[in-house]
């Protein structure tokens, strides 16, 4: 599950004639959110005082990132960046094992159930799933083993950011650049090696790449520069935005 020896982006798809649709995971395919998850095991597993002083500073900057004073994206990524050293010294089983956990009590109770039956709708018509996100590659294996078993098929490309590994052990350093952004939309062309990306899901402006190299842009409760750009070129928004009046 856990490799710090393969980018996602190196992933050969098994069938690259099938179409792809690709989704991102936090705020898309479900509200729950990962560092939120893994502070409730840590704090249930006798590490809340890790998971604590790692939180209180970065919340203590929450503001400035509101107030556009740091780049909300970069904030992200050093989130992102800085929890995993959280996970140091833990091998891959125990990584599944918390990752499942993530999944089981934060990530697929907040599902968005609309876009799980889009993407169960388009794997009936043939097209492979993509799931596409920053997010660690084993909470995002998680979620994509336990959303093929709810739509009933047998795989779903993960593409998420790996943890490095030395000597079977997590080293609390992240195994490749985070999946976001530009990256994000390499690693699905990459996967989809020529066939066409039919549909791509997304719910920030920092999706827009993923977005652009879709057939179909579907902003999922759009951030407001998600929101405008999608309105600009006429994308799907959901849920259907009311007419006024």
């Amino acid at each position: 599950m856990v490799s710090n020896r393969v980018d996602p982006v190196a992933v050969v798809s098994p069938d690259p004639a099938r179409p792809i649709v690709a989704a991102d995971l936090e705020g898309t395919c479900t509200t729950g959110e990962t560092w939120r998850g893994l502070g409730r095991y840590l704090a249930g597993h006798g590490r809340g005082r890790d998971y604590r002083l790692f939180l209180v500073p970065r919340l203590a900057s929450l503001p400035l990132v509101r107030l556009g004073l740091v780049d909300k994206q970069a904030f992200r990524n050093r989130w992102v960046r800085d929890l995993a050293r959280l996970l140091a010294g833990e091998d891959e089983h125990t990584l599944g094992r918390i990752a499942a956990w993530v999944v089981d009590h934060e990530l697929w109770p907040q599902r968005r159930a609309a876009v799980v039956a889009e993407l169960a709708a388009a794997t009936a018509e043939g097209a492979r799933l993509a799931l596409a996100s920053g997010t660690y590659q084993p909470v995002l294996e998680a979620f994509a083993e336990r959303l093929a078993a709810e739509i009933g098929v047998d795989r779903i490309v993960a593409l998420g950011t790996p943890l490095e590994m030395r000597n079977g052990r997590a080293t609390g350093r992240l195994a490749a650049p985070i999946g976001t952004g530009p990256r994000k939309a390499r690693r699905v062309q990459a996967l989809a090696a020529g066939a066409p990306v039919v549909a791509a899901y997304g719910d920030s402006e920092a999706d827009l790449p993923l977005l652009e190299i879709a057939g179909e842009a579907v902003a999922v409760v759009p951030d407001a520069g998600l929101a405008r750009v999608a309105r600009v070129r006429g994308w799907r928004i959901l849920p259907p935005v009311e007419a006024a009046g």
